[in-house]
């Protein structure tokens, strides 16, 4: 699988593609004006304490307050749930870190339970144990990881509990070490500015994007990191040879005349991704509708009629829907609750094939995700951790005519609305001479043709004149009835 990493860097954003096999399978995107603040550690001030939430709202300096749960806090988990207000008071000091960014009109989610990570490692200062990543499967890898950690960490006398990153997979002792010894002295800094931070304030941000894709993302089966500006590139260059040293060789200054994300068709995936319908090579297609509860995708088959039977249609459907479904969700960055409709099927062991391929493409994913059963309608439920705006969020904001509803009133309705209108009017005002409809061409250009009739029938009934006046900023939805 060859995998290519490109980073487009302008003053005002930092994008990032990964490439796999020429295909685009993620991308991020982070604005200089507004970074993202996951992984962010501040001094906060608590401002207000909610018993009946078992919850906080801390200011951390932010445009909206933040969000605390009592889950997110640390206390001896052997113990008793406390309540909130044991320890939390109005007015009191805490060192929080960023789980969630500012999602709509919610504010940041946070925790009190640290964690920072390096290359291979996340060190949790408050954590009592050592765990390693679940997708490092080999077991006797797995054994080599913690007791090699084990015995680091007491050699370093580092406090907390040590998580092994799936990066770590095969790394030698000496890097593992190297990496314990850098959390060693970033949380000597933590702990200093911890002291010296007023509340609110922050102590520590987390890396910028570049920086952070090569730490998170760049791998043993990163072949190519283009990177299109030159400070960027040595920037990267000298944070690879200290944490990343591996990669160093990969990364490269693009230097060419073409844009980098013209060069590979990343500007047409970005479009795509931002669009409703996504097609299959087959013919069929997907239906991705995004709203603030939870995201649907409902697969069709479309023109596609090449299986020996409905049954074989449906079947072969769904098995590319799988493919193309992990990959929107990472290309999208959808997250929280999503709901698949996959076409129904009548053979249960299509059913359970259909299933086992999306675990499968699932498998790529960085994100955490959770799925079911397909159900006898075909749904398949699942939770896929979000951290980060999506891309349709990041990129675009509700439509102003139809307010993010995806459609907008006819003509029809509208003429109709004001003839409703003019009618209440008439029983509670007395115009003088009559009244003026203010309203979009469109509306306007059906009064006086389609609707002339009705039009004539009203003004004979409230026994007043109706003029019409063309509004060019106005909406189809929009209008205004002046007397006159």
């Amino acid at each position: 699988m060859a995998e290519e990493l490109l980073i487009n860097v302008t003053p005002m954003e930092c994008r990032v593609a990964r490439v796999e096999n020429g295909i685009v399978q993620e991308l991020l995107v982070e604005r200089t004006a507004r970074r993202g603040l996951v992984g962010n550690i501040y001094n906060g001030k608590v401002v207000r304490v909610l018993p009946g939430m078992q919850a906080a709202f801390v200011e951390i300096g932010l445009s909206r307050t933040a969000f605390l749960h009592i889950n997110d806090m640390v206390w001896p988990r052997h113990l008793p749930a406390p309540n909130v207000f044991e320890l939390l008071q109005t007015g009191q000091s805490i060192t929080v870190q960023v789980m969630k960014d500012m999602l709509g009109s919610k504010g940041a989610r946070l925790t009190t339970d640290l964690s920072v990570p390096s290359r291979y490692l996340v060190m949790m200062p408050y954590g009592h144990h050592t765990g390693v990543s679940q997708r490092i499967e080999n077991a006797e890898e797995r054994d080599r990881l913690r007791d090699m950690i084990e015995a680091l960490q007491q050699k370093h006398q580092l406090a907390g509990s040590l998580i092994v990153r799936t990066a770590a997979e095969g790394v030698s002792d000496a890097e593992l070490e190297q990496d314990i010894v850098y959390l060693g002295r970033l949380w000597d800094f933590i702990r200093l500015k911890q002291s010296e931070t007023p509340a609110p304030g922050l102590i520590l941000e987390e890396l910028p994007l570049p920086q952070r894709v090569i730490r998170d993302m760049a791998g043993e089966h990163t072949h190519k990191i283009y990177i299109d500006s030159r400070e960027v590139h040595q920037k990267v260059v000298e944070f690879a040879r200290e944490f990343v040293p591996t990669v160093v060789d990969c990364v490269q200054h693009y230097p060419g005349e073409r844009p980098l994300f013209d060069l590979h068709n990343v500007e047409d995936d970005l479009q795509k991704a931002l669009q409703t319908r996504v097609a299959l090579k087959s013919g069929g297609y997907l239906m991705i509708d995004q709203t603030e509860a939870m995201t649907t995708i409902d697969v069709n088959t479309g023109s596609f009629v090449g299986g020996r039977s409905l049954e074989d249609t449906v079947y072969k459907t769904n098995l590319e829907a799988t493919h193309a479904i992990a990959r929107q969700l990472r290309l999208r960055n959808l997250g929280g609750i999503i709901i698949i409709d996959f076409i129904d099927m009548q053979e249960q062991a299509h059913k359970d094939e259909v299933l086992k391929s999306f675990e499968k493409m699932l498998e790529r994913d960085y994100a955490k995700t959770k799925i079911t059963q397909v159900s006898e309608l075909g749904l398949v439920e699942m939770t896929r951790k979000r951290t980060r705006e999506s891309l349709e969020h990041l990129l675009c904001e509700p439509c102003p005519t139809c307010q993010g509803r995806g459609y907008v009133k006819t003509a029809e309705t509208v003429c109709y609305e004001i003839f409703r209108e003019i009618l209440r009017c008439a029983r509670a005002y007395q115009a003088p001479s009559g009244y003026t409809v203010i309203a979009n061409a469109a509306i306007i250009d059906r009064l006086l043709s389609t609707e002339a009739p009705a039009v004539s029938d009203l003004e004979h009934f409230i026994g007043r004149v109706i003029k019409f006046q063309v509004e060019s900023v106005y909406s189809q939805e929009q209008y205004d009835i002046v007397l006159t």
